[in-house]
């Protein structure tokens, strides 16, 4: 079952010059940047009370973060909605008719089981589920 939204995924141009602006906005820990050399990726959670804000560096020419950001600086990608049954709720959306992007959970950046939805499924916003 959806319990509730768990955080709010932003594709970057620079992590810290995207974490330096927030924090002129909002008070927050410095948080660890976890590098992925083999997906060229990099990624920064800043827990603010409530939604967690995930930043996501694409470091390829042509992975799919860095092609979305194309053109942008900053981007909101996702918002990701916490599942206490991800595979139950998978094929629940599924049955709905929402276009998935993956078929069955994976293992996302954090470690965590994640299923993506299309960005089709909410006009052009891509749902994000995962285990708590």
């Amino acid at each position: 079952m959806i319990k509730g939204v768990g955080h709010l995924g932003i594709i970057v141009k620079d992590m810290e010059k995207s974490l330096k602006a927030l924090s002129q906005v909002i008070e927050f820990e410095k948080p660890v940047i976890k590098e992925f050399p083999d997906k060229k990726m990099r990624c920064a959670v800043v827990e603010t009370k409530g939604v967690a804000l995930e930043f996501i560096q694409d470091n390829s020419h042509d992975g799919p973060m860095a092609r979305f950001r194309q053109g942008k600086e900053d981007a909101l990608h996702h918002f990701c909605l916490v599942s206490d049954d991800i595979e139950e709720d998978v094929e629940a959306l599924k049955k709905r008719g929402v276009e998935m992007l993956d078929q069955k959970p994976r293992i996302g950046l954090r470690g965590k089981k994640i299923a993506m939805t299309m960005p089709s499924a909410l006009n052009g916003i891509t749902i994000e589920l995962s285990e708590p």
